[in-house]
């Protein structure tokens, strides 16, 4: 059948290495892979610090497995699927370097893993290429070794939308079916909504060509993934309804929104991205955004050529659907949102430059190949440029929240104890309180419970520079620092 992953199958089954006297396969066909996630792993621990400090939202997952600090206000979008992952660590160690290493060390397995899922459907070398150029993003690299979801979205759509090819192409296949069911299963676990709008195509195409099968196996592996969410969307959310309706509020009220040029904003490395505001970086920074849109496209025309047509379109419609809430549904924007589009899209615009590389001799080939590794040396140049300028703000942050907790440590509040105000929550985190909010889309608690709780263990309040305290905490106690005021309250010393 021209043009379809059972054909690209049956003729790269054709073509396969022969097997060992053992009965195994030659070790080449996966080693250009696992040095790639190898170099990947190693990268994240060089590049990104191991010691760096936990970010705001990491410290909301950890913090529901951690005994560092009790868990933080846990908001309706998130799901359980980071916490779990980090659990087998920050349950019994409050290292970050430890849980930092481990990341990175499952992250670069998962691309492997990921990435060896497509065997037979492109060439190895397209896949190793693929892999690289993914895993030389900024944000990959940023968000790789990081206690946040959306690389493990990304990994997991790039196995799904493998494993359907292989499922629909081979009915016998069950490696192929447990993938499929694993891979939806973590994107579901990590956020629910972003696997419905990843597998979209895949549901599309299931129900056209009657793979019964692999939609039954797609839907069960959601369904065991967002299973837990679901019901704690009736547990403590009020409903299902309810907790989509409350995720949509916090996130500005999901509808038309051209987020487009917040994203380019995002691309200099600011991790967050709310309000979206000031200059679109550096052309330098932001061509290979517009540049990758292209390549795919001349991907798409090379699988065209070389009949395998499905298996390059499949992945580019899941690339749409997975970047098309983030591009045009919210009000803001964070790089890390599109990894998963990122992860797709690769495979297409590996395809299209080996194309490039390898075509046939002709004239011109010598002069694209040197401009194709210049832009690529001059793009890996400007991603490792603003990984490191994103490494050192986000250190810095961390830092000071660190600095911080080391001043409500001197002034004596010290776990059991409870912080409210500014960011309240990574602090609280990094002292060992709870976290509080009386307002915004984390409020959990009310000024009478704040000022009951004070009369009970230690109370601070961090108030920005220039800003008033609440009402209850004015009569406080206050120290300067970091641009912040201090409010506390001991009880039993009379402050």
């Amino acid at each position: 059948m021209a043009g379809s992953a059972h054909a690209t199958l049956a003729g790269l089954r054709r073509s396969r290495s022969p097997r060992t006297p053992g009965g195994t396969r030659p070790v080449r066909t996966t080693a250009p892979l696992a040095a790639v996630a190898v170099v990947f792993t190693l990268a994240q621990l060089l590049l990104v610090r191991p010691g760096m400090g936990l970010g705001w939202d990491e410290a909301v997952y950890v913090s529901q497995v951690s005994p560092q600090a009790p868990a933080a206000f846990f908001s309706a979008p998130r799901a359980r699927g980071v916490s779990l992952l980090v659990a087998p660590v920050a349950s019994w160690s409050t290292s970050t370097a430890l849980l930092r290493i481990y990341l990175a060390v499952l992250s670069g397995l998962a691309l492997y893993l990921a990435l060896r899922a497509w065997r037979g459907l492109f060439p190895v070398r397209v896949l190793a290429l693929a892999g690289a150029l993914f895993a030389s993003l900024w944000v990959t690299l940023f968000y790789g070794p990081q206690a946040m979801p959306n690389y493990w979205v990304a990994v997991g759509a790039l196995a799904a939308v493998a494993c359907f090819l292989r499922a629909r192409a081979d009915r016998a296949d069950r490696g192929a079916l447990w993938g499929l069911a694993v891979s939806a299963a973590l994107m579901a676990l990590m956020r629910p909504m972003d696997a419905v709008w990843v597998v979209l195509p895949l549901l599309a195409l299931g129900l056209a060509r009657r793979h019964w099968r692999a939609l039954a196996v797609l839907l069960a592996g959601l369904a065991a993934g967002g299973a837990e969410w679901v019901i704690e969307a009736f547990a403590d959310y009020g409903g299902l309804v309810r907790r989509l309706s409350e995720g949509s509020e916090i996130q500005g009220g999901l509808g038309w929104h051209l987020a487009v040029v917040d994203q380019l904003r995002s691309l200099g490395g600011r991790a967050l991205c709310r309000p979206c505001t000031g200059d679109v970086p550096h052309p330098v920074v932001t061509v290979w955004w517009f540049v990758l849109p292209l390549l795919a496209v001349l991907g798409l025309v090379v699988a065209v050529r070389a009949r395998r047509t499905t298996a390059t379109l499949l992945p580019l419609a899941c690339a749409a659907t997975a970047a098309f809430p983030y591009l045009f549904m919210i009000g803001y924007a964070a790089p890390r949102f599109l990894l998963p589009a990122y992860a797709l899209l690769a495979l297409p615009v590996a395809d299209a430059l080996t194309y490039l590389l390898t075509a046939p001799r002709r004239p011109w080939r010598p002069v694209v190949a040197a401009l194709l590794c210049l832009g690529l040396a001059a793009h890996l140049a400007v991603q490792l440029a603003v990984l490191e300028n994103t490494v050192d703000g986000a250190t810095e942050s961390h830092g000071a929240w660190s600095r911080t907790a080391t001043a409500l440590h001197r002034l004596g509040v010290r776990p059991p104890c409870l912080l409210t105000g500014d960011e309240a929550i990574p602090v609280a985190f990094y002292t060992g309180c709870s976290s509080a909010a009386t307002a915004g889309h984390n409020a959990n608690s009310t000024e009478e419970a704040i000022i009951r709780t004070a009369r009970r263990i230690p109370v601070a309040v961090l108030v920005p520079g220039g800003s008033r305290p609440p009402g209850y905490a004015r009569d406080w106690p206050s120290e300067p620092l970091d641009g912040q005021r201090l409010y506390y309250s001991l009880p039993g010393s009379g402050r």
